[in-house]
Formats: C-alpha cells, sequence, structure tokens
C-alpha cells in the first residue's frame, strides 16, 4: 500500500502530463481564470510625463517666487512655455507642460494675487513630485505573466494594455458520478436504511470553489452493467477528470475496480495509507491523444471530500500551471493520539492570534460525520511516524 507523499507525486506526474486548451474571453469574464498568454504594454505608462499631485509646474530654477499664468487639468492639455518665473495651476494625473520639469503642493505655497511664493521652510528640487513617461512600464514590456490568476488588480493592467479580450485557459471539466444502493435524493426524507445523496454535491461545490466545470452524472444503484454503461459513456464524452464515489473498498458490491480494468483504464494505484480515505483508485484513461484522470473516491462522505482536498485539489493545480495552497504551520491546542501508522487528515479549526497561528482538532473522526465538518475550516495532517502528537506541537494545517 502507497504512502501519502508517493501516491500524490504519481497523481502529480500524470497531471503535469495534460495539455488545456485556450479561449478567448471579455475582459469583465475573466476574474478567477489563468491567463494563457504573456501580456506586453502596448504603450508607456504613463504615457506621458505628469504631475504626481496637485500643485504648481514650473521649470526648476532658484527662483521661489512665480507669476501663475493658467492652469492644466487631467484631460484638459494646454502647451504652456513657462519662463523661469512661471507656473501653472496643475491636477494629479495632468500632462505636465514640456517647459516644465518640476511640481511644487498646494500646501507648500502661499498666494498673493496672480504670484505664488514658496513659504520659508520649504525647499525644492528637480524633479520633484513629477511621474516620467514610462517610469511604471516601458512600451513592449510584460505586464502580466503567463499563468497568471486573473483578480481585479490583473484586469487594471489588462485594461491598460487595451486588453478587452483575453485569453485563458479552458475550465477543467469534472465528471461526477455517484454510486449506492442506499442513497435518496435530498429532496425525499430517507427511511429505513436510506440516506441522502450529499457526495454529488459537495464535490460539485469544491469543483465551483475552484473555478471548474462540474457535470454530475447522476446516483446510480450497485448494479455493475449500470456503473459500466455511465462510466463508459463518461470517457468518451469531453472531460478531464471522471469522479466516482461508492464501490472502491473489497465488499460484495464494490465493482468500481473491476470496472476500471474492462474498460482499460490504467489503474496507477488502489488504498493509500491515509485516515480517511484509504480505498482511494487513481487511474488514468487514455484514447489517441486524449487522456482523462480516473478517481475512485469513498462513498463515506468525509473520506470523499478529504480524498478531493488531498489528491484532485493538487492535481487540478498542476494542471493549470498553479501553485496549490500552501500549507500553514500552526501550534496544535490538544494532543492527539493515534494507533496506527496511517497519516491522518483531521477536521480542525486554525486561528490566527496575535500573529500566531493555533490549530484545534474536533472531537469526531468518523468518516461520515458531515456535520462537524462544515465547521472545519483545515485539515491537521499528522504523519505516519507520529503516533502521540502533544498539545504545542508544531503541525501542518491544509485550508479548505
Amino acid at each position: 500500500m502507497l504512502n501519502y507523499s508517493d501516491a500524490l507525486r504519481i497523481v502529480c506526474d500524470e497531471s503535469s502530463k495534460i495539455e488545456t486548451s485556450v479561449e478567448k474571453v471579455h475582459i469583465l469574464q475573466s476574474v478567477n481564470r489563468i491567463l494563457a498568454e504573456d501580456v506586453y504594454s502596448d504603450i508607456n505608462l504613463p504615457p506621458f510625463n505628469n504631475s504626481a499631485m496637485d500643485g504648481y509646474a514650473f521649470c526648476y530654477s532658484d527662483v521661489r517666487k512665480w507669476k501663475l499664468i493658467g492652469e492644466i487639468s487631467a484631460g484638459n492639455y494646454k502647451d504652456y512655455i513657462l519662463s523661469p518665473d512661471e507656473t501653472v495651476l496643475i491636477t494629479t494625473g495632468s500632462k505636465l507642460p514640456d517647459s516644465a520639469d518640476s511640481v511644487v503642493p498646494l500646501e507648500d505655497v502661499e498666494i498673493s494675487d496672480s504670484f505664488i511664493c514658496l513659504k520659508d521652510n520649504v525647499k525644492i528640487k528637480r524633479g520633484m513630485n513629477v511621474r516620467l513617461c514610462g517610469s511604471d512600464l516601458k512600451k513592449d514590456q510584460v505586464v502580466v505573466h503567463k499563468y497568471t490568476k486573473i483578480n481585479p488588480q490583473v484586469v487594471a493592467a489588462l485594461a491598460s494594455c487595451g486588453m478587452e479580450q483575453v485569453k485563458v485557459l479552458q475550465k477543467l471539466k469534472l465528471a461526477i458520478l455517484t454510486t449506492g444502493d442506499e442513497l435518496v435524493p435530498v429532496s425525499q426524507k430517507p427511511t429505513g436504511d436510506k440516506i441522502r445523496v450529499s457526495n454529488s454535491y459537495a464535490l460539485s461545490a469544491a469543483v465551483t470553489e475552484l473555478h471548474q466545470s462540474a457535470d454530475l452524472l447522476g446516483v446510480v444503484n450497485d448494479d455493475k452493467s449500470r456503473i459500466k454503461e455511465l462510466i463508459s459513456d463518461a470517457l468518451h464524452k469531453e472531460c478531464d477528470f471522471l469522479i466516482t464515489t461508492g464501490g472502491v473498498s473489497v465488499g460484495k458490491y464494490d465493482f468500481l475496480i473491476e470496472v476500471f480494468s474492462e474498460l482499460k483504464i490504467e489503474v496507477r494505484f488502489w488504498k493509500v495509507n491515509i485516515k480517511p480515505g484509504k480505498p482511494i483508485v487513481f487511474g488514468v484513461y487514455q484514447k489517441n491523444e486524449r487522456k482523462i484522470l480516473v478517481f475512485g473516491l469513498p462513498g463515506n462522505p468525509v473520506s470523499s471530500l478529504v480524498n478531493f482536498q488531498i489528491f484532485i485539489r493538487p492535481a487540478i493545480a498542476k494542471i493549470l500551471h498553479q501553485q496549490d495552497s500552501a500549507k500553514i504551520s500552526a501550534l496544535l491546542l490538544n494532543g492527539l493520539t493515534k494507533n496506527d501508522t496511517k497519516r491522518h487528515f483531521l477536521r480542525g479549526e486554525l486561528v490566527n492570534e496575535n500573529g500566531e497561528w493555533r490549530a484545534t482538532p474536533f472531537s469526531s473522526r468518523s468518516s461520515g460525520d458531515f456535520a462537524e465538518m462544515s465547521k472545519s475550516n483545515c485539515l491537521i495532517e499528522i504523519p505516519e511516524h507520529i503516533m502521540n502528537a502533544k498539545q504545542g506541537d508544531v503541525v501542518e494545517c491544509l485550508l479548505i
């Protein structure tokens, strides 16, 4: 049975071989998408010498008193030719006259009639309060690099470069199939030995949170032929991931390993030395140049969502050339005892107190306790060799 590190390496290695397509979207639809090209500035930024503040533009000399001969506001440029003893009122961002090279702030001068004079304690220097043409960016300089995740700040940079249409990586499509005789729709009150289906909703929400596309294939009973039919159909659709839940253990109705084999899905591993989520299956389906990553997750709600966070989320990040969410080191507030050599991923709460991260594990370790999972904001990782994590120990936490 594989350890977690080796299993994750296999997943990431396979993920790195997948190439995504590119599409153009309007800049307003580009937020949270991944830029698919380097973006260059088509102009100098700023495109002209301009004033960094409201003040008076002048040509630097020994003069401390100037005659006010006009004004320039943003977007209303006038080409004044200033002599050393002349100035114009200028507003922030306004283009500087060619004959001026400095700006003195409004608060540093006194005004008398049509003259301004520096206050006694004010010193001036050439070039003060002037933003020079191209000082932020030169024409043809890279403004935003390929594979940058687009946020409002990036949108501002793209707009400054005239990018109304933006090339981005296409969203990954993750098909999700849920299996189990015990499952009933969320709209139905379960009776007897039935439970409401939750895995498909949780996994779809996890995909959406990563700004990718989820395709719910429905819920199917533990019928091998029907499961095989649905998986076969999914493999021939346009998807990048196929995720199933349930049927990956060793019970009488756990058909997934057989179905994967019959459908020519090459299984890379089955079972990982972790808790929860040990029965996970990972495989690759390849037809011609097209490759689909296949994950068979356990049916237990917490196990399937933990598997998503520790395997599928890193796979998505790898394909999109992103760094997966960094782990946070935190002080453990409660001691923990393990009775096995698995790597544990415990639900918990991570808080920052006075600049120090602290993690509190929740008491339940049940793979079906979704109520407790809903209160968690992290997975606290306890390595295989740690049997007794003590209060005050430093642990790694994955934000969820």
